[in-house]
């Protein structure tokens, strides 16, 4: 017996260990898993994921708590420094706070603490088994960081999270990524990389470190990676070695979620008609395939559509698009995507341009397609440009009005050309944005935690006290979905909406009764979000009016 555990344990090292000089990456994606592991002088070596390699959670294991609360939408309170418990290094000052968020990006393990969330071990083995997790998940003691589990058991576990807990998390994730002293892993990564870095002990050599990250890539692949060392190096050695298989994959068709652009196509041009591929003037509908565009000044031009542009009846062409499709168009229409760093800059001004500039219209972004705003590629863009756009996903310039030029510099403005020649010399990104805007950051429009909100907190309390009146008064009209109780956002300029995808109201205060029925209309949006009520201003602002009449003022 005594031998049998002697060589349990030596197999148990061996496969846990890490080989020396590597990094290991693992990834799962049409039901496969696959591994591949680098080395400074020999090639990438990919091959299908050995089933029994071992890794160990380290920090993951808050990934999956805070996956459960979100999703379960559970109110749990800060975690307060008390100043009596070191591991409160990775949370807060003695006396701070920390919210649920800042506790999984900054890895603070007493806020995820189960017994003091309350959670009972039925409720969470119920929960991941109605999702088909890996049984291991199952267990609430397993969430500790010295739990031993098995890499492709780890990247099924991560597939199942349900899409909205995965965004909000990854928007968390992705904050340390920004937030990281060292740019290395940002340059990159990019915004690719959603993943919970961890540390822990290398198998047999309790003195040595083994660290890592698991998550998902910005499309929703599952993804694991290991070296020697702690996080801290593993993450930039891990970016710089990063196989071209794990690129992510951009979205080529039109927008169909919550976050979406709606393009006037050539703006400034009036058209004389639109021809199909043989010479026949087009419908009025969404278009597929090759047509023509004839403009009143006699101008043509060839484009192409796979359902995502319309005719409208008005004879006006509009698209509705990706965020990102619709960056990538904005790359090959106003300059080109090479050179590569040149290029992420521009995807990020333009992205930037595209929040600060476009009206809103529910959750839908609208904006012309004119050289007095930005340029849109009519057809579906190509691949390095789609690259260039996934890879910057979600990153935004904040507190600077942005802007850019062909040639010419200026305060707050981008010039292409000095893009590329700062890019030709060896510049990064992050650099290139730097000497344009200054005064900016970089931020993530996905990232709860870089997101500029400024709570209303006694806005938030007046809402919340008056929901179960309000659901009771709407639970019987059609498209009503009750709500948990939103984030309310000081609105420092424009006007008041309602973010569905992130369930935020954005106003400007709560002083007196229009400003009190402004936020009943715009909660409205939010309950109606999934309905045509939803964008029935009328019947919005009347049901707003009644709300306030039948509750208090």
């Amino acid at each position: 017996m005594r031998r049998l555990r002697f060589f349990t344990a030596v197999l148990l090292a061996l496969l846990t260990a890490v080989p020396a000089g590597a990094v290991e990456y693992a990834a799962l994606r049409g039901g496969e898993a696959r591994y591949w592991q680098t080395r400074d002088t020999a090639p990438t070596r990919e091959s299908s994921l050995d089933p029994h390699l071992r890794t160990p959670l380290g920090s993951v294991w808050k990934l999956f708590v805070h996956v459960y609360l979100i999703d379960r939408q559970i109110e749990t309170e800060d975690y307060v420094c008390g100043g009596r418990d070191r591991e409160e290094v990775y949370c807060c000052q003695p006396g701070g706070s920390i919210g649920r968020d800042a506790a999984l990006a900054r890895s603070c393990g007493l806020y995820f603490e189960p017994r003091r969330l309350g959670i009972a071990a039925a409720d969470w083995r119920q929960y991941w088994q109605a999702r088909g997790a890996p049984v291991w998940l199952h267990d609430l003691r397993a969430m500790r960081p010295d739990t031993q589990v098995e890499v492709e058991q780890l990247l099924r576990a991560l597939a199942v999270v349900p899409a909205p807990a995965r965004r909000a998390a990854g928007g968390a994730l992705l904050s340390s990524v920004l937030g990281a002293a060292d740019a290395e892993g940002l340059r990159a990564f990019g915004a690719r990389l959603r993943a919970k870095t961890w540390s822990w002990h290398q198998p047999g050599q309790p003195e040595a470190r083994i660290g890592g990250a698991a998550g998902w890539l910005a499309d929703g692949t599952p993804i694991w990676l290991r070296a020697p060392g702690t996080s801290r190096v593993v993450l930039p050695l891990a970016a710089r070695r990063l196989p071209a298989a794990l690129r992510v994959d951009a979205p080529a068709s039109a927008a169909t979620g919550d976050a979406c652009v709606r393009v006037d196509l050539f703006a400034r041009y009036p058209l004389r008609g639109v021809e199909d591929a043989a010479g026949r003037p087009a419908q009025a509908g969404v278009l597929r395939g090759r047509h023509l565009a004839r403009f009143a000044n006699g101008n043509t031009l060839k484009f192409s559509s796979t359902g995502e542009i319309e005719l409208g009846a008005d004879g006006r062409l509009r698209a509705t698009l990706d965020v990102n499709d619709y960056v990538a168009r904005v790359i090959e229409r106003e300059a080109a995507p090479e050179p590569v760093e040149a290029a992420r800059a521009l995807a990020i001004v333009a992205r930037s341009y595209l929040y600060q500039n476009a009206r809103r219209e529910q959750s839908c972004l609208r904006i012309d397609d004119s050289s007095a705003s930005q340029r849109v590629g009519p057809s579906p863009p190509g691949q390095a440009a789609r690259d260039i756009a996934a890879w910057s996903d979600s990153l935004v310039l904040d507190a600077t009005p942005v802007n850019y030029h062909l040639d010419q510099p200026g305060r707050n403005r981008l010039a292409w050309r000095q893009a590329e020649a700062q890019a030709l010399r060896g510049e990064p990104f992050d650099r290139i944005l730097a000497q344009a805007f200054p005064r900016a950051s970089l931020i993530s429009t996905d990232s709860p935690l870089a997101t500029d909100c400024a709570r209303l907190d006694a806005a938030e309390r007046w809402l919340k006290n008056r929901l179960p009146a309000w659901e009771r008064a709407l639970a019987d009209l059609d498209g009503f979905e009750p709500v948990p109780a939103p984030a309310v956002c000081r609105l420092r300029q424009g006007n008041p909406y309602a973010d569905p995808e992130r369930g935020r109201i954005h106003v400007h205060g709560l002083d007196g009764r229009e400003a009190r029925l402004t936020l009943a209309h715009e909660y409205l949006h939010l309950a109606f979000a999934h309905h045509p009520r939803g964008l029935d201003e009328t019947f919005i602002e009347t049901t707003a009016r009644r709300l306030q009449v039948e509750g208090q003022p």
